[in-house]
């Protein structure tokens, strides 16, 4: 499910994260494996409570004081994520990684001026120029302007480039973007994405992107994984997955998604609910809601293994992918 531990930035290997709830814990993560490669733009998909959020944010140990790591290990650099001591862990943040939430005026502090919030990214003591400079790669245009505004008198695209500014003051080897467009009209998502991949490009920087949007990542993403009861149930390069669906539930997901259908088509719901996991699931986690299920889904973990140039954790990939192919050519005709 990766592209290899040579080229891997981030490993992330049976990784089981559970919340503490008053009712039990709840697993967020059920034993994820995925591998990031140096460079490369990876969007992460799922419905929420699929695991994404808990993924992107185990990269840095961010998750709330609930969590707790139960198994398994998450590498960053080198670093052992889940085992690093407060320095090192501290060191990992502020040197290597970066991150840009989903709402950025809640990323921003709104009793000081931008000015200052960069520069305590940057680190030291930087002049105003180094400030202005930095905003103008995020693509601001008028960062002398911004530097003494406070975010509440910026637009909401304007604070998403300040915080990716921020995020890349470090030169960080890995970006985690949270819905980095979400909170934005949809007239500026586009061309905040299209920021997003040229700075990536500029630092060699690999850039998660953690989204529902299949249409947005399907433009700016390398790869995509996607990720189901706490799993990566599908990864591969991104026209591959979307194009040629092995998993029932990457199916489901293209086929609910908004902005493909054609003039009187319906879109499908998923029908039923995402699992909430209070141990290690020992069946399909999809089974209830798949239209594909065997007795076998009921009672038998499905385990990771290639299916026609990509990663699939599902029984029966290879008759997912050939009724995908059969429909295809079906429309074709």
């Amino acid at each position: 499910m990766s592209k290899g531990s040579a080229s891997a930035l981030v490993e992330i290997d049976d990784l089981v994260i559970a919340y503490d709830t008053p009712a039990g814990p709840i697993r967020g993560l059920d034993g994820a494996r995925l591998a990031i490669g140096q460079g490369e733009t990876l969007a992460i998909v799922g419905e929420s409570g699929s695991g994404k959020t808990t993924l992107g944010m185990a990269a840095g140990r961010l998750l709330p004081p609930e969590a707790r790591a139960e198994s398994g290990r998450i590498t960053v650099d080198g670093v052992d994520v889940v085992g690093a001591g407060n320095e090192e862990l501290r060191a990992l943040r502020r040197d290597r990684l970066g991150f840009i939430f989903q709402n950025p005026m809640s990323a921003l502090d709104p009793t000081m001026r931008i000015g200052r919030q960069v520069a305590r990214a940057i680190g030291g003591n930087p002049a105003v120029e180094t400030i202005a400079a930095l905003l103008r790669r995020a693509e601001l245009d008028d960062p002398d302007r911004v530097v003494g505004a406070f975010p509440h008198e910026l637009s909401g695209g304007m604070a998403q480039r300040v915080v990716i500014a921020m995020a890349i003051a470090r030169k960080p080897k890995l970006i985690v973007a949270d819905e980095p467009t979400a909170s934005l009209d949809a007239s500026i998502r586009e061309k905040v994405m299209v920021t997003l991949g040229k700075l990536r490009g500029e630092t060699g920087a690999s850039l998660v992107i953690l989204s529902h949007d299949l249409r947005l990542i399907a433009r700016h993403a390398d790869r995509v994984a996607v990720m189901y009861g706490g799993r990566v149930v599908e990864v591969g390069e991104t026209a591959t997955v979307l194009e040629q669906p092995a998993h029932p539930y990457t199916r489901a997901l293209i086929a609910a998604a908004a902005g493909n259908e054609k003039p009187g088509q319906r879109l499908e719901p998923i029908l039923g609910t995402p699992p909430v996991l209070t141990a290690r699931c020992e069946a399909c986690a999809y089974e209830p809601r798949c239209n594909f299920a065997e007795p076998v889904c009921a009672t038998t973990r499905p385990e990771e293994r290639d299916v026609a140039g990509r990663g699939a954790v599902c029984h029966f990939a290879e008759s997912v992918l050939t009724r995908a192919g059969s429909q295809r050519e079906a429309g074709a005709r």
